[in-house]
């Protein structure tokens, strides 16, 4: 597993660069994709959120070369038939690579609209049998302060964990990325395999994942844990739910001058309101 490589050396750097600008073969046009104006490759690569490499959003970009994403493992804990430690190219091999261009909306109030590369949470999941008692995912991120500099500072509790009810996770909308732009996806925004929930806010799809469980009670995820009075277990996109430091009723994309309105659920509530029906999303934030 990459948290067990020792040193960083320039081949190495060399090779990670090589493989973010691979192209991915075979990927099809997948559903759901908006047909709004794309965010540049530039954009989408250099201006990130990552606290593993930094907490500005140029040093992810400047600093992820040192993340070695090959091999890389998935590790399946919990209530679930197939537990195990799993190889990504395992993990990847009966999956049919989809394009699906999804608006993304940062919790800080600017979007973007991306080009992933991926494939159905739902097909991944079902693999590993999840029993009745799991009710929802678990995700962590690699843990590895040698390759990621941002956690040798306590910004966070590391290593970053988020969660997903398990129908949340199941839906069709909810996807592993593991490229955009047609490329394979750049250490910076989130190599080898990030997940990807585009009606949240972009923290919920939680980047470099090496872990997966599923369990039976709501877990803690980092940034709830940090401050959850400010970032909600759900996270959900809602522009009558300010931050508590800014409105989150208008948005920034990036690339553009004017602000433009925030959307229920980013957009996608028609594929995506009846999972919280019911719910007062006042408090379930």
């Amino acid at each position: 597993m990459a948290a067990a490589c020792a040193g960083i050396t320039a081949d190495l750097i060399a090779r990670n660069l090589a493989c973010a600008a691979t192209k991915l073969k075979n990927a099809i046009k997948g559903p759901y994709s908006t047909d709004e104006k794309l965010t540049s490759h530039n954009d989408v690569t250099s201006y990130c959120n990552f606290y593993e490499f930094g907490s500005d959003k140029k040093s992810p970009a400047r600093n992820a070369h040192t993340l070695e994403t090959t091999p890389w493992s998935v590790t399946v804990e919990g209530a679930c038939e197939k537990p195990g430690s799993y190889a990504l190219e395992d993990i990847m091999h009966p999956q049919q690579l989809e394009e699906r261009i999804y608006r993304l909306r940062c919790v800080e109030a600017w979007s973007m609209v991306i080009p992933w590369i991926g494939f159905p949470v739902r097909d991944v999941l079902k693999r590993f049998a999840p029993t009745s008692k799991a009710k929802y995912v678990k995700f962590e991120t690699l843990y590895n302060p040698e390759m990621m500099p941002g956690q040798r500072r306590s910004v966070l509790e590391w290593p970053y964990t988020e969660a997903l009810r398990i129908d949340e996770a199941m839906h069709p909308l909810t996807i592993f990325a593991v490229g955009l732009y047609g490329e394979v996806l750049p250490n910076q925004n989130g190599a080898p395999i990030r997940l990807v929930v585009p009606w949240k806010y972009g923290f919920k799809s939680i980047k470099s994942i090496v872990k997966i469980k599923f369990v039976e009670n709501q877990p803690e995820t980092s940034w709830s844990k940090l401050s959850p009075h400010e970032y909600g277990f759900y996270a959900n996109v809602n522009p009558s739910i300010d931050h508590p430091r800014w409105s989150q009723k208008r948005e920034r994309r990036i690339g553009e001058f004017l602000k433009r309105k925030t959307l229920m659920f980013n957009g996608y509530a028609e594929e995506v309101a009846s999972l919280y029906d019911g719910m007062d999303l006042s408090k379930y934030y």
